[in-house]
């Protein structure tokens, strides 16, 4: 199975500014741009810092005289590599609390990957992501059947049945369909012939 990275998924330009932008660039930028955040980046294009809406709102309700993206930024910046895969995107996200990872390469700025671009996993088409499971799960990485499982996908949620060697092969074949692009569920109705993990 091959699950899509960051490179696949993010926007290859980066909206960046320098850490002299004033914070009236800075706020001109995002309502142009209609993006939620700036990557602050030095002369060789790498980030130093980002700038979120978040950041502007409480700097001016704090009173604070701060009208440089270097004074503005939080730092240093979370940052994905075009490499990664996008689940360790999505909970480098979910754990630094951040809506976008500006992405590197070399240390320099090459893209920006969102929330948004994530969400594109979910609109992936259950034909696909059937297939996906019969022919990569099913059949290549497990080595069963294909008529020995029932697959079906209904607006990404997965519904397998059908009988399986042994019951130490359910838990196995539920994660790997778990971790298929696009599914957002799994529902079990999988029979065993055999109770392996019992004489365990």
């Amino acid at each position: 199975m091959r699950h899509r990275s960051v490179a696949d998924l993010m926007t290859p330009t980066a909206v960046s500014v320098g850490p002299g932008t004033t914070f009236k660039e800075i706020a001109r930028l995002l309502d142009e741009f209609d993006i939620t955040a700036v990557c602050v980046v030095d002369e060789s294009n790498r980030p130093l810092g980002v700038v979120s809406e978040a950041d502007l709102v409480r700097r001016r309700a704090a009173g604070a005289v701060l009208d440089t993206a270097g004074a503005l930024m939080s730092s240093p910046a979370v940052v994905a590599r075009p490499e990664w895969s996008v689940v360790r995107a999505a909970r480098v996200m979910d754990r630094t609390r951040v809506k976008r990872l500006p992405v590197v390469d070399d240390g320099r700025l090459v893209g920006v990957l969102s929330r948004s671009d994530l969400v594109q996993l979910f609109l992936r088409r259950d034909r696909a992501i059937q297939e996906e499971i019969v022919e990569d799960v099913v059949t290549h990485t497990l080595g069963l059947s294909p008529s020995a499982l029932s697959v079906e996908v209904e607006d990404g949620r997965v519904t397998l049945s059908g009988t399986v060697r042994r019951r130490s092969l359910v838990p196995v074949l539920l994660r790997l369909c778990n971790s298929v692009d696009g599914v957002v569920g799994v529902v079990d109705r999988l029979r065993y012939e055999d109770d392996d993990l019992s004489r365990k």
